[in-house]
């Protein structure tokens, strides 16, 4: 039971695109308005967590999460691209990219490779190791997409600390085009590993 909690842990804390966003919400002031992003990160995986806990990987072929991290890559570059564009005025924390709300959250996690990757192991393998299944599964379910919730979560509130003594624009600006920057990066690397690569091999 510790070894999915340190798993899921391990998985969702660590730098990705959707924590990379929330550490930006937070630099531009939004974390009061950030609920609906992570509820709906959470939702994201709440329902990859449930569908592949009683469908098993089979419902994840090849030829869906190449889709899927196509659709992922496109979606990430699109959010970047407002970022980069995005005014910056301190005084009116308004004008900062409005990337803060659920739909925003649900459609990144669900086009996130990364959920799916981390989801897999912990429904086809341990859960079914632990012997978890129906209510429990439910009820764990539940429990991890909380913990999904958490983790923009926690890069937002490290986010707004750091962005509370920025007090130049220009440093907020730079920072926007720092974030836009890895977020493309992320696309990248995404579509080279789950798309280029995978397509490649077949021919």
């Amino acid at each position: 039971m510790l070894g999915i909690v340190a798993y899921a842990l391990g998985a969702m804390y660590s730098p990705g695109p959707v924590n990379l966003l929330g550490l930006n919400i937070g630099i531009n002031g939004q974390a009061k308005k950030s609920v609906g992003f992570c509820l709906g990160v959470g939702t994201a995986m709440l329902v990859y967590l449930l569908v592949l806990g009683w469908m098993g990987a089979a419902w994840i072929d090849d030829e869906a999460l190449i889709v899927v991290s196509a659709l992922g890559c496109g979606y990430i570059v699109y959010l970047a691209s407002k970022i980069a564009r995005s005014s910056v005025d301190i005084s009116e924390p308004d004008n900062a990219p409005r990337l803060v709300n659920y739909r925003n959250g649900l459609v990144m996690q669900l086009l996130n490779p990364k959920a799916i990757v981390a989801t897999l192991p912990i429904t086809t393998l341990q859960f079914p190791a632990a012997d978890i299944q129906g209510l429990s599964l439910v009820v764990w379910a539940f429990g991890l997409a909380m913990l999904a919730a958490g983790a923009p979560g926690s890069y937002i509130l490290i986010g707004s600390a750091v962005g509370s003594r920025i007090k130049s624009p220009a440093i907020i600006k730079g920072f926007n085009w720092l974030m836009a920057g890895l977020l493309v990066a992320v696309a990248l690397s995404i579509g080279v590993e789950h798309v280029w690569l995978p397509l490649t091999a077949r021919s």
